[in-house]
């Protein structure tokens, strides 16, 4: 049933043989330049050119005032958190769907995720399931959002862009408002990805981004914080060079801070990725639109498509089988066939160290896990 899919994979890539990686990095001469030059400058740590030249240039692709370059994203959320204030024994809403390293930074500031449900088109955090939530279980004290359960303030919202496929930003951005709760925007997966012109990651309070090495652009590893608020970017900045005071020769900390500051190496290469990123995305929509016109004519998938009035980067391209039993058929036929696919992650509220995180119903968050595969969504190579 699925050979015709594979040969597609195959005729794509333009590899009859061999295993077809679910997503790879591609490297052109203008990396190797970029990196070179980093290493005959010497400035390959924290201090360099290239970490500057960085942060300009997102900042310019984003339309935002302040980028501050990190060593990966989870370092960027941990930090972003922070910057909105959440504490200790706090809680902060977020989806289930996600990776872990959502979650992890919500906890290493001392706080509680709470998973709620995602939304069908969007596969991001449904802005009908956090309003139900708030106004079904929390009560509002003194201008802030406490949890009826834990008794916690809701410190901030945090939806995650899955797969790069933008959430309903607005709304959620509306329901944020209204409850005077912080939104930071986890565009982990989603540079290039943008809600009716305008860029992921640039509508929160902060926003985040990670360039691993499974990323559309990579740098090896590497995040960056985004936001308008220039006080805010300054202690972002601070915090993530380990608070270190100005000056020529002394070492003066003033608050606990974190190395967390991306290398001039990294960054050598995240600026040559970033010229290269117009013709990345070409690649991935032309894929996508590839998947999409192929699964048009089969009964056993349906292609996963961007939402409506949005662009995405189609960073790992999805298909929904019927259920459970076809996905794991799918899984076991294609990785025997050297087409690399997985599913979707593990609810998060479905990992031992975050069962006791308060939930709602997680329908459709379990339909996705149920019937959701990701499958071949490298660019192609081109020398650029």
């Amino acid at each position: 049933m699925f050979e015709e899919f594979f040969h597609l994979v195959r005729q794509w890539y333009a590899m009859p043989e061999g295993p077809v990686p679910l997503h790879v990095p591609r490297f052109a001469e203008l990396d190797r330049q970029y990196v070179m030059d980093a290493i005959d400058s010497t400035f390959v740590s924290s201090v360099g050119e290239y970490v500057n030249r960085f942060e300009q240039n997102l900042a310019s692709i984003l339309g935002c005032r302040y980028v501050v370059a990190t060593v990966n994203g989870t370092a960027a959320l941990q930090v972003a958190l922070q910057l909105a204030g959440v504490r200790r024994k706090e809680d902060v809403i977020t989806q289930s769907l996600s990776f872990v390293a959502t979650a992890n930074a919500i906890v290493y500031n001392g706080a509680d995720p709470v998973f709620l449900d995602v939304d069908q088109e969007t596969l991001g955090l449904s802005p009908d399931a956090v309003r139900m939530f708030l106004e079904n279980h929390t009560e509002r004290k003194n201008g802030q959002t406490f949890n009826q359960r834990t008794g916690r303030r809701i410190a901030a919202i945090v939806p995650m862009h899955t797969f790069g496929h933008p959430v309903q930003i607005h709304e959620l951005m509306n329901i944020a408002d209204e409850w005077n709760i912080p939104l930071i925007e986890d565009a982990a997966e989603a540079i290039g990805s943008s809600f009716e012109g305008r860029a992921c990651g640039t509508f929160g309070k902060l926003g985040v981004f990670s360039f691993n090495g499974n990323k559309t652009i990579t740098c090896g590893g590497g995040g960056a914080i985004v936001t308008d608020d220039e006080e805010l970017a300054k202690l972002a900045k601070h915090l993530t060079t380990t608070a270190k005071v100005s000056h020529h020769w002394e070492f003066v900390h003033d608050m606990v801070g974190y190395n967390y500051r991306m290398p001039n190496l990294n960054a050598a290469l995240a600026c040559a990725q970033m010229e290269q990123l117009d013709g990345f995305l070409a690649s991935k929509r032309e894929l996508a639109n590839h998947y999409a016109n192929f699964f048009r004519g089969v009964e056993w998938a349906e292609f996963v498509t961007e939402p409506d009035c949005c662009c995405s980067n189609y960073w790992l391209n999805a298909i929904l089988l019927e259920d459970r039993r076809q996905r794991d058929a799918l899984l076991q036929a294609s990785n025997d066939a050297g087409i690399v696919t997985r599913p979707c992650w593990t609810p998060l509220n479905e990992l031992e160290m975050y069962r006791y995180c308060t939930t709602d119903s997680l329908l459709q968050t379990r339909n996705f896990v149920d019937r959701l595969v990701n499958i071949p969504s490298s660019a192609q190579w081109t020398e650029l």
